[in-house]
């Protein structure tokens, strides 16, 4: 593509480049628009001697199809494509649940001159219809070769794909004394309950058990026979060790814990096991003492992703340092 200055007859076929007004100052033409030779006498009636153009070359994509174009190959699984206009397109949820983004190949497409996609946080939890990207074509027309290169740097899922919520019931294990348990009942249930109902999971158990690591086992045994496909633990207190009751009862089981601890504020003794049942590894979260509040906290950051099947482990956890102080702690 080149800019050029042509006067009105010979600039039929390309696009205006700027916006044209009349005498009074309202708009005329708008940028972008391809001229026709029917707007010749009218440009000549305003008095324009020349406008300035952009001359596609033959290998040339106009920026409307190069934007429904670099819109398929960035949209994965559970996104919709919107309709272009003016060089732009948006993409938006058809499901509910995190997003995730292949943040090397989005990076390499806006490395090319160009090519634009702004994109929502990474594992955003959205909604069914929500904005998840805007992708802009800045200039009138990339070459053809811009996006095979595009193409090129992304996988077969795209690079926005919205992972479905899967594991959809949960089981709650509460652990405290017989002389706590209301008061762990009131201060935790209440915002673990809010929190599964929120993603539209179902709490299919909650057990009250006593601190000690055989029982621990036992209910989180019945837990899984009850049909729980992941399980949320909180108690009188944080788990503050590996060598906690949870973390032995998971290993009694011949579960794995995943990793203890987390770079999250709230959210710090964070405990990420999985137990072995039925063919599955279902996924345990040792739940701070934060979760008893409804404000975001580290079980806001890593619920919706296990509940979409996302294996979680060390690096994951690690990870989320970046961002990791939330906003309560921030206000602090």
């Amino acid at each position: 593509m080149r800019i050029e200055t042509l006067p009105p007859a010979a600039a039929v076929g390309h696009i205006l480049c700027h916006n044209l007004a009349d005498a009074q100052g309202r708009k005329a033409f708008s940028k972008g628009r391809r001229l026709r030779a029917e707007d010749v006498p009218r440009l000549i009636e305003l008095g324009v001697p020349a406008v300035r153009v952009a001359v596609l070359a033959p290998d040339d994509i106009h920026e409307d199809e190069a934007a429904i174009r670099l819109a398929q190959i960035v949209a994965g699984p559970g996104v919709a494509i919107g309709e272009p206009y003016a060089g732009r397109v948006n993409l938006s949820a058809t499901i509910a649940g995190p997003l995730l983004i292949d943040a090397e190949a989005l990076l390499s497409i806006n490395l090319i001159d160009g090519l634009t996609v702004a994109t929502l946080p990474p594992y955003t939890l959205v909604t069914d219809g929500q904005m998840l990207a805007t992708i802009k074509i800045i200039p009138f027309a990339v070459p053809e070769a811009d996006l095979a290169q595009s193409a090129a740097a992304t996988g077969e899922s795209g690079v926005l794909r919205v992972a479905p919520l899967v594991r959809r019931r949960i089981g709650v294990a509460l652990v405290s004394s017989p002389a706590a348990r209301a008061r762990v009942e009131r201060g935790m249930l209440p915002a673990i309950a809010g929190r599964i109902a929120d993603l539209g999971a179902t709490m299919v158990a909650c057990r009250d058990l006593p601190p000690d690591e055989h029982d621990v086992a036992a209910g989180l045994a019945a837990l899984l026979a009850a049909g729980a496909d992941l399980i949320i633990t909180a108690g009188e207190t944080s788990v503050v060790d590996r060598d906690d009751v949870i973390p032995r009862a998971v290993q009694r089981l011949g579960g794995e814990i995943a990793h203890y601890g987390a770079p999250v504020e709230p959210g710090n003794l964070l405990l990420l096991a999985y137990l072995h049942h039925a063919g599955d590894a279902v996924p345990l979260i040792g739940a701070p003492g934060c979760v008893r509040s409804r404000d975001q906290n580290i079980v806001d950051l890593i619920l919706p992703r296990l509940m979409a099947n996302e294996r979680l482990g060390r690096r994951e956890i690690a990870a989320l340092g970046l961002g990791g102080l939330l906003g309560a702690s921030r206000r602090g």
